[in-house]
């Protein structure tokens, strides 16, 4: 049968939720066709373009996409914790267990890395006063293998079931004998693809870093934003061969029978964990340096002076670097490898946090005495010190092994690493995306919606993942779909309000983003590019300001190519095919992925 397992018992018609989301998703589709097609040519033109200012908007839309449905996830999971006290509340087990795996992996595979490739994509060929990035083809063909895997995670929701097993597929869970439905090789593929492009995306931005730079901008003299971009992506290209390597052995473990991770036929559980931490802490610092290079990039504007001691911060970020590789077992000290071990990986977790300690000193000293402009901007970094910090301490406390064997699995746990991620990373790449939204939009953000903006975002950030430190201290496992402690309950309704006033804060953002203003100034804004005065100092700045305005103000034919597209979309379809077990849709479009890629190179 050439649809496989596919079938019409695969469309899940027993979760209500899920078919009045689809439908509802679909009307709006065939509401939105016509209003489309004035802007058609632009669509056309985007996504053939090699232009990487277009290819960084695109990556912008797809993250605030994911952002939005990775939110309504985490809304429907904290209702359902309310709900569930001495009671089922209004989930299927089925449901809940695929909405808390879905969440985490968008949040960080389909809203974090996009959002800072996005960033990436637009500024660093600026930065370093470069016309493109140094593979513009390949950041084409990136871009489509990202999307399409964010097409192949959001399509489980109506052929098959998404993973129910947490967002790291944990063996043996995530093995066919205990997950022989679809869910898992959903997430198998959808990671794989985003993980060839992320991978390919590392690549070009560390041969444009090095190779691209403009004459006489030397390594100290780069700003401290491309020096983290540099780390972050050194970090990529060393890490997320880990993760596409060890996902293609539990593909292989699923369908093949080759057991590499099931204990029973002579496999190893603990490879994969281990494996998939030597890659997962690592991530953590890919996504947070570059959001401490905006912050450096933001205070040296605000305060009109050059960033304190640019080389201890450098110093530190090349240090976290190193250290990354070296704190992945904290994630797992109760495994019983031992206190020799446990103490090894106890000490370089805290180690870690004295370059974390430095960064926050610097930006401290930065501001100190100087004259700060009045902006809500520096609201961002109120923020993101108080979050991250809070959150940085929490896991100081679950590296002493005595304790992580208490806080384990429990909501601690949950508490720590939100506020490590959204007061970290997302506020991060909130305050770059307003700090340079005039350069890539030409608009400007209202001032007044934006404080608004921060206030919600840091009311709602602290009242939805406080309680859950106490919630952890008082026993509560995370993922927990039924209890009945009556002061949970209590702590579970000051999260959801908490979680109501982020989705209020979304609702905010989104409407500065609407009428958001033209911005006559945007001759000007050059002066924002620079973290530090020394290029300024050394007298570049007549060649800087021409080729930004080179790239801005005279039109650059880029290349256009079909190609990028075909080929991501031929992999989607092999990766579809695969799941559902279509051999001859398989074959035939392995074989359009070859013949593409012959054309795409021959180009």
């Amino acid at each position: 049968m050439i649809l496989g397992k596919l079938n019409f018992n695969s469309v899940p018609i027993t979760e209500p939720i899920i078919i009045f989301l689809f439908i509802t998703i679909i009307i709006f589709l065939f509401i939105s066709i016509p209003f489309l097609k004035p802007f058609y040519k632009k669509i056309k033109n985007y996504s053939v373009s090699f232009d990487h200012k277009k290819i960084g908007k695109l990556y912008l839309l797809i993250s605030f996409i994911m952002l939005i449905r990775g939110f309504v996830d985490a809304l429907m999971m904290r209702l359902q914790q309310l709900l569930s006290y001495n009671h089922e509340g209004y989930l299927s087990s089925n449901h809940y267990s695929q909405i808390f795996t879905a969440h985490g992996v968008i949040m960080i595979f389909f809203v974090a890395m996009p959002f800072m490739i996005g960033l990436m994509n637009i500024i660093i060929p600026l930065q370093i006063g470069s016309i493109d990035v140094a593979f513009p083809s390949l950041n084409l063909l990136s871009f489509w293998l990202n999307f399409f895997s964010v097409l192949l995670i959001n399509i489980s929701l109506l052929f098959g079931e998404f993973s129910k097993i947490g967002w790291l597929a944990y063996p043996p869970l995530s093995e066919k004998t205990f997950s022989p439905w679809v869910g898992v090789d959903y997430w198998i593929w959808s990671l794989q693809i985003s993980g060839i492009s992320t991978l390919i995306t590392s690549i070009n931005f560390i041969t444009t870093i090095l190779k691209c730079r403009k004459k006489n901008l030397f390594f100290l003299k780069l700003p401290i934003f491309i020096w983290t971009c540099l780390c972050s992506n050194i970090l990529i290209l060393i890490s997320f061969p880990i993760l596409n390597i060890i996902i293609f052995l539990l593909f292989l473990d699923r369908n093949f029978n080759f057991h590499f991770f099931t204990s029973f036929y002579g496999g190893q559980q603990m490879l994969y964990i281990n494996l998939i931490w030597a890659w997962g802490h690592p991530e953590v610092y890919i996504l947070i340096l570059p959001s401490f290079g905006i912050f450096s990039e933001i205070l040296t504007n605000i305060c009109e002076k050059q960033l304190f001691s640019y080389n201890s911060l450098l110093y530190a970020t090349l240090s976290i670097t190193i250290l990354s590789f070296l704190v992945w077992l904290h994630h797992f000290f109760t495994m019983g490898s031992g206190y020799t071990t446990n103490i090894f990986f106890s000490i370089s977790t805290m180690v870690i946090a004295i370059p974390t300690g430095v960064k926050i000193y610097n930006w401290l000293f930065t501001i100190l005495f100087s004259k700060k402009k009045k902006t809500s901007l520096l609201f961002w970094f109120i923020s993101f010190i108080i979050i991250f910090s809070i959150g940085g301490f929490s896991g100081i406390i679950l590296s002493i092994p005595n304790l992580d064997y208490i806080f384990h699995n429990s909501m601690f746990l949950i508490a720590h690493f939100h506020s490590v991620i959204i007061g970290g990373v997302l506020f991060g790449y909130f305050a770059g995306f307003q700090y340079w939204f005039s350069i890539i939009f030409n608009k400007k953000l209202s001032e007044f919606f934006s404080y608004i903006n921060i206030l919600l975002w840091f009311l709602g950030v602290t009242i939805t993942f406080f309680p859950f430190y106490l919630l952890g201290y008082y026993g509560m496992n995370r993922r927990t779909i039924i209890y009945y402690n009556f002061l949970w309950s209590k702590l579970l309704l000051i999260s959801f309000i908490g979680s109501l006033i982020i989705f209020l804060s979304i609702l905010i953002q989104i409407i500065n983003l609407i009428f958001a203003k033209k911005n006559y100034n945007f001759i000007n804004n050059y002066e924002q590019f620079f973290v530090n005065n020394n290029i300024i100092n050394q007298n570049n700045d007549f060649l800087y300001k021409k080729f930004f305005l080179k790239n801005n103000f005279i039109k650059i034919n880029h290349k256009k190519n079909i190609f990028p597209f075909l080929i991501s979309l031929s992999l989607f379809i092999f990766s579809f095919s695969i799941i559902w077990w279509m051999w001859k849709i398989t074959f035939l479009s392995f074989i359009f992925i070859i013949i593409n890629i012959i054309l795409f190179l021959y180009e």
